[in-house]
């Protein structure tokens, strides 16, 4: 998937994430103070669309990420604002697409009944993701391992294992393990995923396996990407 063929209206909901029926949207708790001539009071009121189209902007570009957009049925202006005074369409949910190190990430939301308040709750995931590396847990790369995004249905799928998996080609077996743990799950077809995009993962992982018992050689394996990568950026630069 490209983050170039999505679009910021309509909505581009991500290939195999799993959807919330309308019945079981609530009304979400994002409130903000109200300020008064500078000073907070007790009233509250929820998020605009622009504070919370900036606020995952901001997440986006402290995760150092490139090519974001943001996708949602909020009809927008030429300037990219949305327009004031919308009802709230039919379909209120949030996708955001972004490229974190070269790789494709998607996130989504429609737990909620207002798309400001989906595109709320994806920024603050994307800070609490980033906390983790800031407390030594984690790491960003790890944070978003379950996110990468898979080709979409019809698609041409990637061949190689650890592209699905979205993992290094030399990662360790527990690193891998994990990956299509999480993949698996958020996949899976009784979870509301995509029969297809969890087969993808089935046969990433069955290939992982049968490459561990023929005795791969991961190093070997990670040398073989760098020089296909470099005959690839050789060819760009001649076409250029």
């Amino acid at each position: 998937m490209t983050t170039t063929d999505k679009t910021s209206f309509p909505l581009c909901w991500p290939e195999g994430w799993p959807r919330t029926s309308r019945g079981a949207q609530r009304s979400s708790r994002f409130k903000r103070p109200t300020n008064f001539r500078g000073v907070n009071t007790f009233a509250s009121r929820s998020h605009s669309m622009d504070e919370s189209a900036r606020l995952l902007a901001d997440e986006i570009g402290r995760l150092g990420a490139s090519d974001g957009i943001l996708s949602t049925n909020v009809r927008l202006r030429l300037d990219g604002k949305p327009y004031s005074a919308q009802a709230q369409p039919s379909d209120t949910g949030a996708a955001v697409y972004f490229k974190l190190n070269g790789k494709p990430i998607s996130l989504a939301c429609d737990r909620w009944d207002r798309v400001e308040d989906n595109v709320w709750a994806i920024a603050k995931h994307i800070e609490a993701l980033r906390a983790q590396d800031r407390w030594g847990v984690g790491s960003i790369e790890r944070a978003f391992r379950g996110y990468t995004a898979l080709p979409g249905i019809g698609e041409s799928s990637a061949s190689d294992w650890w592209r699905v998996l979205g993992v290094p080609v030399n990662a360790e077996p527990d690193q891998v393990k994990q990956a299509y743990r999480v993949l698996a799950a958020k996949h899976h077809p009784d979870a509301g995923g995509h029969a297809e995009l969890f087969m993808r993962v089935q046969k990433a992982w069955e290939q992982f396996n049968e490459m561990e018992k023929s005795g791969w050689d991961a190093c070997a394996a990670d040398a073989e990407m760098g020089r296909r990568g470099d005959a690839e950026r050789e060819r760009e630069n001649a076409g250029a």
